[in-house]
């Protein structure tokens, strides 16, 4: 049976129930009417990122590529296009990089925490996804007016939100998406026109003036693709602050327990975050050539998912998988297969996600914030997260009122 209906209608735990019902590790079904097997867990994620048995061309569904992705960017690449664009991304994502990146973070939420205090109450979500537009605007050497900040943020958080969307909202997701790259492309010609001079050391020169594989340029539009491969996943963290406030709330023992870590229990608690609440529900592959794991045949080129949210929630993988646990992170052996809520695999030869360490640190960033830097309330609201949304998140967008900065 076609698995696309229940995919858009129960959401993140659509495949969750097949695996349990089947009691396997494997599920065969169809996908927008293409047979597909979808796979899960410690093992499958292995399997899913050996690059002799699995290629990315062409695997993501046109919808994302439309949407979320883009055309011609790195993560539709394989062998050495992938390899030589993946080191130009990864020179972006050292220590000291990505320190500066949080530098503009804590700047600009700092910026806003002035504002907050004159309001009457705030859109978490819709606030954090600004700052962090803000900050990675700065970060790339994109230029960026004041006054267009917000609406730009709305545009690239409509990539995120409309791959999952039908009808108009889907639709508006694909005119950001032609907008966006025509935005970030009208500056790559101004910057090889030597019109527009930039840091030589930001991302958006270092694209602009970079040589494919066959010596030339990138198209001015691709450029604009990998650009916004650097900002949209960085907006994208705003989920991320959201889902940690909303555990705050909802475990409200850990704010003290944070306090009195030492700073020790921050990351464990960003990483349960991230393995608890839903991100990216799965990624796609397609088969190089043929091959047979646990007694079933994958055929060349048939379409293959790995199951993020699933594996994440595996309990064969984690001890009480369904409970909000951060001292479980104490003890984790850091496989890059087990915990994969941004995708597995070695970040920098595999399709893993490069901005995971970019992830980590600006949501440990906005915690100390939530914790230690300003008191809030939680007033009454929807904070229910419906696992049926592509991407999920609370439906008020997580209100605060009476915010007030500690020790102003």
């Amino acid at each position: 049976m076609d698995s696309t209906l229940g995919i858009f209608t129960t959401g993140y735990p659509y495949f969750l129930k097949k695996f349990r019902k089947q009691d396997s590790d494997i599920y065969k079904t169809r996908v927008l009417l293409k047979k597909a097997i979808v796979m899960k867990g410690e093992e499958a994620a292995e399997v899913f990122y050996d690059t002799s048995k699995f290629k990315r061309k062409d695997a993501a569904p046109k919808r994302l590529r439309k949407t979320l992705f883009g055309e011609g960017g790195v993560q539709g690449l394989d062998e050495e296009r992938h390899k030589q664009r993946k080191a130009l991304f990864m020179r972006f994502m050292n220590p000291a990089s990505i320190n500066e990146l949080e530098k503009h973070f804590n700047k600009h939420w700092l910026k806003a925490l002035k504002k907050w205090e004159q309001e009457k109450s705030v859109i978490l979500f819709d606030e954090s996804k600004t700052i962090l537009f803000k900050a990675a605007c700065e970060w790339t050497g994109v230029p960026l007016r004041e006054e267009e900040a917000e609406e730009r943020a709305k545009q690239m958080g409509l990539l995120i939100e409309s791959p999952g969307a039908l009808g108009i909202k889907h639709y508006r997701g694909l005119k950001a998406r032609e907008e966006a790259e025509a935005w970030i492309a009208g500056m790559v010609e101004e910057i090889r026109a030597n019109r527009l001079q930039l840091r030589k050391d930001c991302a958006l020169y270092a694209y602009s003036m970079f040589k494919d594989t066959d010596g030339e340029l990138l198209p001015a539009r691709v450029v604009g693709v990998e650009i916004l491969n650097l900002l949209r996943p960085i907006l994208a963290i705003s989920r991320y602050i959201v889902f940690s406030a909303h555990a705050l709330h909802n475990y409200p023992g850990y704010r003290q327990k944070l306090k009195d870590s030492d700073g020790e229990l921050y990351r464990p608690f960003v990483q349960e975050v991230r393995r608890f609440y839903p991100f990216f529900p799965f990624v796609a592959a397609r088969v190089k050539k043929k091959f047979k794991w646990k007694d079933v045949k994958f055929p060349k080129d048939r379409l293959v998912l790995l199951d993020l949210y699933t594996t994440n929630h595996d309990k064969e993988i984690w001890e009480d998988a369904g409970e909000f646990i951060p001292e479980r992170f104490y003890e984790w052996k850091e496989s890059p297969f087990s915990f994969i809520p941004q995708g597995g695999g070695d970040h920098y030869s595999n399709h893993r996600c490069a901005g995971e360490w970019v992830t980590i640190q600006l949501t440990r960033s906005a915690l100390v914030f939530l914790v230690e830097k300003m008191n809030y309330e939680v007033p009454r609201q929807d904070l229910n997260i419906k696992l049926s949304n592509l991407p999920a998140l609370p439906k008020s967008g997580f209100k605060i009122k009476n915010v007030r900065s500690i020790g102003a």
